[in-house]
């Protein structure tokens, strides 16, 4: 990473230089105190304030121009870049901050649902495949957009799990089954469902299926 080159005299001939000619070290800049400032960022759904230092560098990987955010943390300082060079500091610590959401939809479309996993191939039925994974995740959410937490995921059967985590995505395709599975118990006439071991053994098969 190198800093911005200078104004060149327009005497100079050929193409203007891209890249400075100083080499930047960020832990260097990590460490100097001068140049930091504080911003209000809307990060993991609550407002924080972080401490910052932004400069611009040019980047040989990023092909010119980048902006640098240095994110001051507890554990020592965290670092940034944007290959635009306009983007506020706040723009690229909520956009870095968002991009957990985005990893967690490829995990669940890939572990949940198993993405890339079908026995299939013709190349145009693994793409439908794939479109039909993306299709059922996206409807399992809208499903359970609304729904609560204690609705969705009963977590009194693990007690080393934390109570107060919110409902992953395998915890709302388990609670489908089980509104699903309910379903079809209801749909028996009234004689079978009033029978105690049917009643018990649908709750053991429920716990199981789920």
């Amino acid at each position: 990473m190198w800093d911005v080159p200078a104004a060149e005299k327009k005497s100079r001939r050929g193409p203007k230089r891209k890249y400075g000619t100083k080499r930047i070290h960020l832990k260097r800049r990590g460490v100097h105190p001068l140049g930091w400032q504080t911003i209000e960022c809307f990060v993991y759904r609550q407002w924080v304030t972080k401490t910052i230092k932004t400069f611009l560098a040019t980047y040989r990987p990023a092909r010119g121009l980048i902006r640098v955010v240095i994110v001051k943390e507890e554990h020592g300082c965290e670092y940034f870049f944007c290959t635009d060079p306009n983007a506020t500091p706040r723009e690229i610590v909520e956009t870095f901050a968002d991009r957990s959401s985005i990893e967690q939809d490829f995990h669940d479309v890939k572990e949940v649902w198993g993405a890339g996993q079908q026995q299939v191939r013709n190349v145009w039925t693994n793409i439908a495949v794939f479109n039909l994974n993306l299709w059922v995740h996206t409807l399992l959410e809208c499903w359970a957009w609304n729904k609560p937490a204690e609705e969705i995921c009963d977590r009194n059967d693990s007690p080393c799990n934390d109570s107060e985590r919110r409902p992953s995505h395998a915890d709302r395709r388990k609670a489908l089954r089980r509104k699903t599975l309910q379903n079809e118990y209801l749909s028996l006439s009234g004689s079978h469902r009033q029978s105690s071991k049917i009643r018990a053994l649908f709750h053991l098969f429920l716990k199981l299926a789920t």
